[in-house]
C-alpha cells in the first residue's frame, strides 16, 4: 500500500471520528433526536460538538509536539512531557489561576500566556543543563527533562497546598487533564497559537527529515541546526502551552502517536507529519468518548485513558531500548 493511500486512510478514519465521537458519551445520543428534540440538539451542539473538536485539535497539537521531540533527539521516548515542557507550561497556568491573572493581550487568556511561558522556562532550564556539554547523549537530555519536569511538579504542589480550598480543588481538578471544560470560545482563544505552531513543523518537514539522522550531518546538508532547534522549540511551546492553557497536562498522546503513525508510513516527514496530526486528533476524540462513556453517568478524565495505554506502552520502548543499548 503506497503512502498517498495510507495518507487517505488516515483521513478518513479522522473524519469518522469525527463525525462519530459527539454521538457517544453517558447517553448514547439518536441522530434522528438532534433534529427532533430541542434538549438533545442543545447538547449536541453546545457540549459534545465543542468538546469533539477541542479533543480533534489538543491530540494533534500534542502528537505533533511529540513528534518534533523524537526527531530532535532522535528517541521515541522524548515528548512534551519527559522533556518537561509540559510540566512548565502546567505551572505557568497555575501561577495564573493562584495569583488571579486577568490580563487578556491579543485576546489569549492569562493561562494561554504562563502557560507558554512555563514551556519556554523548562526548555530554557533543560538546554542550559546540557547544550553548554559538546557530546551529550539523548539520554542525558532525557533525565534533565526528568529532573526539571520533578522540580516543576514540586513547585505546583506547593502552590495547591497553599492556595484555599476553592483555589485547590480548581487547581487539582485542572492538573488532572481533561476536555470538560471544552467549549468553542475556550478553544478560539488558543486555535492561533496551534496553529501557527503546527504551519512551522509542516515548513520544517525537510529538516526535520535531516536532524533525524544527526547535528552533524544535518549542518553537512546546509542545515543551521541551532536556529532550526530554536525556532522548531518555540513552536512547539507555542501548541503545547495553548493546549496546557484549556485542558491541563494530558500524557502520552505525544509518545504513542508520532510511534504508531511511523510503523504505517515511515519516517519521512512529508508524509508522518500529515499521519501524526489526523492520528493524534482522532486519538484523543476516541479516548475522550471512550472517558465519558466507560463510567457513565460519571465522567474520567481523559488523561486517565490516555495514561492507562501509554504506561505500557512507554514501559516496551524503554525496555526495547535497553535491550537494543540504545538508552
Amino acid at each position: 500500500m503506497g503512502k498517498r493511500t495510507i495518507l487517505t486512510v488516515f483521513l478518513v478514519f479522522a473524519l469518522i471520528s469525527a463525525l462519530v465521537t459527539p454521538y457517544f458519551g453517558p447517553k448514547l445520543m439518536s441522530p434522528l433526536l438532534i433534529f427532533t428534540d430541542a434538549f438533545e440538539r442543545d447538547i449536541f451542539w453546545r457540549m459534545r460538538v465543542p468538546r469533539v473538536c477541542t479533543g480533534f485539535v489538543v491530540g494533534a497539537a500534542l502528537a505533533l509536539s511529540g513528534m518534533v521531540f523524537q526527531a530532535m533527539f532522535r528517541n521515541p521516548l522524548a515528548t512534551p512531557f519527559t522533556l518537561g515542557v509540559a510540566s512548565g507550561g502546567s505551572l505557568g497556568a497555575a501561577l495564573a489561576i493562584r495569583l488571579g491573572l486577568s490580563f487578556t493581550p491579543l485576546g489569549l487568556s492569562p493561562q494561554a500566556w504562563c502557560a507558554f511561558a512555563g514551556c519556554l522556562l523548562s526548555i530554557i532550564l533543560v538546554a542550559s543543563l546540557t547544550w553548554r556539554q559538546r557530546g551529550v547523549s539523548t539520554g542525558t537530555m532525557l533525565l534533565a527533562g526528568v529532573a526539571v519536569n520533578f522540580f516543576f511538579v514540586a513547585l505546583i504542589l506547593f502552590i495547591q497546598y497553599t492556595s484555599d480550598i476553592a483555589d485547590a480543588a480548581s487547581l487539582m481538578r485542572w492538573l488532572v487533564g481533561g476536555l470538560n471544560i471544552g467549549t468553542f470560545e475556550s478553544l478560539s482563544t488558543v486555535v492561533p497559537l496551534i496553529a501557527l505552531g503546527a504551519a512551522v513543523v509542516f515548513l520544517f518537514t525537510d529538516e526535520l527529515n535531516v536532524l533525524s539522522l544527526g547535528d552533524e550531518l544535518a549542518a553537512g546538508r546546509g542545515v543551521n541546526v541551532a536556529t532550526a532547534k530554536k525556532i522548531l522549540f518555540v513552536s512547539t511551546s507555542l501548541m503545547v502551552g495553548g493546549v496546557v492553557s484549556i485542558c491541563g497536562p494530558i500524557g502520552f498522546v505525544g509518545m504513542m502517536v508520532p510511534h504508531l503513525a511511523r510503523l504505517m508510513v515511515g519516517a519521512d516527514h512529508r508524509y508522518l507529519t500529515i499521519a501524526t496530526f489526523l492520528f493524534g486528533g482522532a486519538f484523543l476524540a476516541l479516548c475522550d468518548s471512550a472517558a465519558r462513556s466507560l463510567y457513565a453517568p460519571a465522567e474520567i478524565p481523559v488523561s486517565v485513558i490516555t495514561a492507562l495505554l501509554g504506561g505500557p506502552f512507554f514501559l516496551v520502548l524503554l525496555l526495547r531500548r535497553a535491550h537494543q543499548g540504545r538508552l
